[in-house]
């Protein structure tokens, strides 16, 4: 390997906008603010709802209810 072309890696503390805290390593030169982290995100909690905005189920249901009355 060659030497001085690689970054330094140190320990730095993740501070996301819920609280959460945690250290990991990075290259990065300051500690990192994170909006949303594994914590917070709806995925990771099992609060997120799936949206059905468009209606695109409601439309599929009676477009093939439609053809399956005509058969």
């Amino acid at each position: 390997m060659k030497k001085e072309i690689h970054p330094e890696i140190s320990k730095k503390k993740i501070h996301c906008a819920c609280g959460f805290e945690v250290e990991a390593l990075s290259t990065q030169r300051n500690d990192i603010q994170v909006e949303i982290c594994s914590n917070c995100h709806p995925f990771y909690t099992g609060k997120q709802r799936f949206v059905d905005t468009a209606g695109r189920i409601d439309r599929f249901k009676k477009k093939y209810a439609a053809m399956a009355e005509k058969s």
